[in-house]
Parts: C-alpha cells; structure tokens; sequence
C-alpha cells in the first residue's frame, strides 16, 4: 500500500497497521511481559516485608531481637518510602545507567525493566499487605495464640489467606498501573510498546495516528487484564445465592429442591 502526503487519515492509519503490526505485537508482548513478572515478584516482595512489618514488638523479645527487628523495619521503611517517592523514569535512569558506570554490571534492557517493576511494584505491595493484614480483627490473632499457634502459624494460616483476598482488587489495580508505567523504560532502550511506537512515529512523521493506534492497543490490553482479575475475584469471592435457612447457611436452589421434596 503506498501513502503520501494527500493520502486520508484512515489510509495512513491502515498502512501504519499493516506495516508495523509485527513491531506493535512484539513491543505489546515485552510490555505484558514485563508488568506481569514485575507484578508476580513486586507481590511475593510486598507480602514477605509486609509480614515482617507486622511481626509485633513486644517485651517478651530479648534486647537483641528487638534491636534487630527495628534495625530491619527501618531498612525496610526506607526501601518503600525510597521507592514510592520518587518516579519509575528517575528509578530506571540510576539503576541502569548507574549499575554500569559504578558497579561495572551491565544489565540488558529488558532484565532492568523487570528488575525495577519488580522492585517498584514491591514497595507500594508491601504497605497494601501491610494494611490487608492490619485490618483482619485482633480477635482472629488473640484465639489463635489462646489454642497455643505461634505468630507465624497464625499468620500463615489464619491471617494472610484473609489478608490477601481482601487485597486482590489492589493488586489488580498495580497490575494495569504496571501495564501503563512500562512505557517509561523507553528511557533505557526497552522495545516496549510505547518504544515501538516512537520509532513507527518518528520515520513516519506520523504522531496522531501512531499513538492513536497505541492508545487502542494498551486499551485492549488493560481492559482484558481488567475483566480476566475480576473473574478471578468472583471465583473467590464464592457463591453469591446463599440465604439464612434455620441455623444454616445453604444455597436458595438447595431450599427450592428441599421444599418441593416435602410436598
């Protein structure tokens, strides 16, 4: 398909599709899969800081221990507030080019990318674990420890499997801001999409149509990711139809079988 400059909007933007469509696949298949790696490690990050947050300071620790735990919730607290106060762009910039330059480590592009996701996506993860755990009621700890579970036996077995159902519409919501914020590790050479597309944009000299194009892509890419999570959510969630039946709670359809069988 040829195009020149009399050529029409939508002639531009056909040819843009059937010319790059194999560049904007790639650089959509670098972003998914790098905010999804990022997600998965930022997640496993955040509820290992957030439990160590939580491990509670109390005097029938020794002066050792105690010193310890406040030594690491400081290092800790540094890390999230380090990395949820400062921008994804700045992060990228200094860990790869700095990596380099003062460690001599020189990280390929996509690797950095999931590194630094990762370790962004850590740091807001472990205050929203953090909080998912802090808002299960203390009754659920006292009757745990009151049956003779240890901290981290009610903590894995009661507490977290609670805590983090309570916080997968937050790591849903991480996950789509991930699949947006790739497109800053274009500043280090990342092929993502947003890569992708200012090179079609910039041999072309066609801005509008490449990024309205792009807009539609991160859109469908979103949206999916977006109704696929709720799903999930859903299934957790369990069955919505159940009703008070005498002492019981039992499925409607159940009491609907049961009262034809008594008639």
């Amino acid at each position: 398909m040829e195009v020149d400059a009399a050529s029409t909007f939508l002639q531009w933007v056909q040819y843009i599709l059937i010319t790059y469509w194999p560049l904007f696949l790639r650089g959509a298949g670098v972003t998914l899969l790098i905010s999804l790696t990022g997600t998965i490690v930022g997640f496993g990050l955040g509820i290992i800081i957030g439990v160590i947050r939580t491990i509670p300071i109390d005097q029938n620790l020794n002066i050792f221990q105690r010193g310890f735990l406040k030594t690491v919730n400081f290092i800790l607290l540094c890390y999230i507030e380090i990395f949820r106060g400062t921008p994804m762009m700045v992060q990228a910039m200094v860990i790869f080019y700095g990596a380099a330059m003062v460690y001599n480590i020189h990280l390929s592009p996509i690797y950095a990318g999931i590194f630094i996701v990762s370790i962004n996506t850590g740091a807001y993860m472990a205050e929203i674990v953090r909080g998912g755990i802090i808002s299960i009621d203390k009754g659920q700890f006292e009757a745990a420890h009151s049956i003779g579970m240890t901290h981290a036996q009610t903590m894995f077995s009661i507490v977290l499997p609670q805590a983090i159902r309570n916080i997968l519409p937050a790591l849903s919501n991480e996950f789509v801001i991930n699949i947006k914020d790739t497109s800053v590790l274009s500043v280090i050479s990342v092929s993502e999409l947003f890569f992708i597309s200012k090179s079609a944009a910039g041999a072309n000299y066609r801005f509008f149509e490449v990024f309205l194009i792009t807009c539609v892509i991160y859109f469908i890419m979103t949206f999916t990711v977006t109704r696929i999570l709720r799903y999930f959510e859903i299934l957790l969630e369990g069955p919505s139809v159940y009703t008070i039946h005498g002492s019981q709670t039992v499925p409607e359809a159940e009491i609907r079988i049961n009262t034809r069988e008594k008639h």
